[in-house]
């Protein structure tokens, strides 16, 4: 149907309905009482008959009436031949303007009069073929439903021009009319919902409805963009068959698919149960929601193209490069008009992991990713797919595609559409679509399992390792759909699938656990007595460390506030977090040794240690390394994965401003830390030299020459460099692609009782361009000695530690402690 039926003019009021006698009235029960036909050819048929009997009410009724010089003409609905077994029908009498307005009446009396006879429900006008055009011109329903005008009886010129002036109307008028029908296609998604999330969805007027098919009809009329065709034209079918099961179940001319008769209609259409059906349902709207948006977006660029400014609101994405220029975001992937899209030199048939650096790098910037992009990664996947176990950086790329927050959603939705998801995580198609027959749920399964990332990604700053918490807030609802306890299924999956995705057994083994007991903390909290220390001691025991604890308390937040509004309130986080410290006091035990005390430098960083110390000047050593062992993390509970890279060895001799100076010339040349960590060595007894092991990356582009860096670290230290004013000028130049993410902000904390030696500080915050520069320079400007650092980047998440003494080497009192950690915050705001 179009945008709403074709407006109703004539003024006749229908009168009660009378016994229908005739032909027309038995052969329409035959056919909607014969099984055989299928849907599509049913309603073709219902059409043809239809037409047949119109067709011949018009002969006589001119007969009668003494009228010539008129047409009778389907519009909507009925004029493209779609026509369920309780649809209204949309019709126009089109006349010359030589009869008498008295014979018009009794004319289109004689035709409106036998269809409300028969009960059916009528919109109906009468006009000239200027009127219509007039109409046209002022109503976009009206022009919008003279799209779809069929001649049906009468003189066929008429038709014809009525045709012929609303195809010519509208695309001219299509550069101002479009974004008034943008507007109400938001308008009425915002009042009907989404049809593939909805338990008792409008199969019309929801968003991803036959509302929006036919919206997309027009947009191609226009000539202006085209909707992407694979699988829409089936799904806009599949949408009028459960339509046409639903009248004839009811027996009622109604769109809403309700509870309960889904059953019904399941089993009128040959399906095995409700859920069948609203599944196949969802695929269908999911299809003609992604066409839309797509195709929306193309709308966009062409009228922006065309200067059309004013009209354009809603339309184009909010910040975007200059038309036609490209701008990088990651290696492969620039902006382009909006959209990201693959470099000129990208080649996904030799870069597997493009496909991931692409959605990420599009979420980070608040970008659709772009159709052709997915696509063409999409078909490299097929001849070359990711190994399995996926690479380190694949899986950083998930990560960080997850933690991009409300962003993560459209682009996910496209990787669906495309088929990508299902071939990355072949488990994912258990849960496609899956509907939660469940009041409290907003979502289907798929896109809770989203939604609850996007939630987790808010509460990263709370978490060791943000990496975990993502990962297991996609998986942690996996086993639905299989038999059993969906956490105890899910477990396995989940153990199964993080394998695949390259995490190592130990933390393989904290996602399934929070897989397994995702459901533990709320429910031990509201259903049993927390004074108990046998309920204590019990989630103690399934949980195992106070890291899982820490991981499993954000885990469980995300899932409620994902579940939907009366899932989560501050009474049940009270109860939760009650519950948290209890366990936490019970887990706790003797703080954690910093292991670089115990763990001596390599080979290659003593060689660089002594020759800086007898040169009196930084040396680089610059080289690739396969990917490492885990490396502990400090907090005694999952191990934390060195990120594939490059390996960047810095030793210097010990100075002021070392720290600030070499991450601020890593920013400039565009490396992307992974990894860090800073020591001070004394290796030949003449002082100390402060030793920096980096794991970096080029954002985009090909790795600086060692040379480089080392004359710029030197320029750096020295002062002839400015590196906050050099790092300033880059974020200005290009402020414009600057990351949309509205990320939490950064989180300081004192690690109380971490170290006795040192006075240890976390660092939690999105991951950007010189984070490690400005973390550096506040702590210059703290005047604390900082005796060694680690730093881990998971995704798009930043986790460093410092350990930190006062110059005399004794530990921070808890006020300096305080003190600090607040600047260290202030300076990264």
């Amino acid at each position: 149907m179009t945008e709403s039926a074709e407006d109703t003019a004539g003024g006749a009021t229908a009168p009660p309905p009378s016994a229908p006698e005739g032909g027309y009235p038995a052969a329409r029960l035959r056919l909607l009482q014969d099984d055989t036909p299928t849907g599509p050819d049913r309603r073709a048929a219902l059409a043809r008959l239809t037409d047949d009997w119109l067709a011949a009410l018009l002969t006589g009724a001119a007969g009668t009436a003494g009228v010539r010089g008129t047409a009778l003409v389907a519009v909507g609905g009925y004029g493209r031949g779609e026509l369920s077994p309780r649809s209204d029908l949309d019709l126009l009498l089109l006349h010359d303007g030589r009869a008498a307005t008295a014979d018009l009446a009794a004319l289109a009396d004689r035709l409106w009069y036998p269809v409300w006879d028969l009960g059916l429900d009528l919109d109906h006008s009468v006009r000239t073929p200027s009127e219509a055009r007039k109409a046209a011109r002022e109503d976009l329903k009206v022009q919008l439903g003279l799209l779809d005008a069929r001649h049906l009886a009468g003189d066929p010129e008429l038709t014809a021009a009525v045709r012929t002036a609303a195809y010519a109307g509208w695309r001219e008028s299509a550069p101002k009319r479009l974004p008034e029908l943008h507007e109400l296609c938001q308008e009425r998604a915002a009042r009907q919902g989404e049809l593939q999330y909805l338990l008792e969805p409008d199969l019309k007027e929801a968003r991803g409805g036959l509302r929006d098919a036919t919206a997309l009809r027009a947009i191609a009329a226009s000539w202006l963009a085209d909707a992407p065709r694979g699988g829409l034209e089936a799904a806009r079918s599949r949408l009028l068959d459960t339509r046409d099961a639903l009248h004839l179940t009811t027996g009622r001319a109604t769109d809403r698919l309700a509870l309960q008769e889904q059953d019904q209609v399941a089993g009128a259409l040959g399906m095995l149960d409700a859920d069948a059906l609203l599944r196949q349902t969802y695929e269908a709207a999911r299809t003609i929601s992604y066409a839309a948006d797509v195709t929306w977006r193309e709308v966009g660029r062409v009228l922006r193209a065309r200067s059309v400014k004013p009209t354009l609101r809603g339309l184009l994405p909010g910040r975007t490069a200059a038309k036609g220029e490209r701008s990088p975001l990651a290696e492969g992937v620039v902006e382009l008009d909006g959209e990201a899209v693959l470099a000129r030199t990208a080649r996904p048939e030799r870069d597997p992991v493009l496909v991931l650096r692409a959605a990420a790098a599009a979420a980070q910037a608040g970008l659709p990713l772009a159709t052709h992009a997915i696509r063409r990664c999409a078909a490299a996947a097929a001849t070359a797919p990711l190994p399995v176990p996926w690479p380190a950086e694949a899986r950083e790329q998930l990560v960080t595609l997850l933690g991009a927050g409300a962003h993560t959603v459209p682009v996910w939705e496209a990787l669906e559409a495309e088929g990508v998801i299902g071939r990355l995580l072949p488990d994912w198609e258990r849960v496609r679509c899956r509907p939660q027959r469940n009041a409290v749920h907003t979502w289907t399964v798929d896109r809770h399992l989203v939604e609850t990332a996007v939630r987790a990604a808010a509460l990263t700053r709370r978490v060791h390792r943000p990496d975990l918490l993502l990962a297991a807030a996609l998986l942690h609802d996996i086993g639905k759909g299989w038999p059993g306890d969906h956490a105890v299924a899910g477990e396995t999956i989940a153990r199964d699938v993080a394998s695949r995705l390259g995490f190592d057994s130990s933390d393989t083994a904290v996602i399934a656990t929070l897989v397994r007991h995702h459901l533990l903390l709320i429910e031990t909290a509201t259903r049993r007595d927390l004074d108990d220390p046998e309920t204590v001691a019990a989630v103690a025991e399934a949980v195992g460390s106070p890291g899982t604890l820490e991981l499993l308390h954000a885990l469980t937040e995300a899932d409620a506030l994902a579940t939907g509004p009366a899932a989560w309130s501050s009474w049940r986080d009270g109860l939760v977090t009650d519950l948290v410290a209890r366990v936490a006091d019970r887990l706790a035990g003797e703080p954690a040794a910093d292991p670089r005390e115990t763990e001596g430098p390599t080979a290659e960083q003593e060689r660089l240690a002594i020759e800086a110390a007898r040169t009196g000047g930084p040396v680089l050593s610059l080289h690739a390394r396969p990917e490492s062992a885990p490396q502990a993390a400090e907090d005694g509970t999952a191990a934390a994965r060195e990120p594939v890279g490059v390996e960047l060895l810095i030793a210097v001799p010990d100075q002021a401003g070392v720290l600030p100076a070499a991450a601020g010339v890593l920013a400039l040349h565009r490396l992307t830390v992974r990894a860090a960590d800073l020591r001070a060595l004394d290796p030949v007894g003449e002082g100390p030299v402060l030793l920096l092991s980096w794991r970096v990356a080029a954002e985009y582009g090909s790795l600086p020459e060692a040379d480089r860096l080392r004359a710029d670290l030197v320029r750096a230290l020295d002062g002839s460099l400015d590196v906050p004013a050099r790092l300033a000028e880059r974020e200005r130049a290009y402020a414009r692609r600057s990351r949309a993410v509205l990320a939490p902000p950064p989180r300081v904390t004192v690690a109380t009782g971490s170290s006795r030696t040192a006075t240890v500080i976390e660092v939690r915050a999105q991951d950007a361009h010189g984070l490690l520069h400005r973390i550096g320079r506040a702590l210059e400007a703290s005047g604390v000695w900082v005796r060694s650092a680690h730093v881990s980047t998971l995704g798009a998440n930043a986790v460093d530690t410092v350990y930190v003494t006062r110059d005399d080497g004794t530990l921070l009192s808890e006020g300096e402690a305080a003190d600090l950690a607040k600047a260290l915050e202030e300076a990264l705001r």
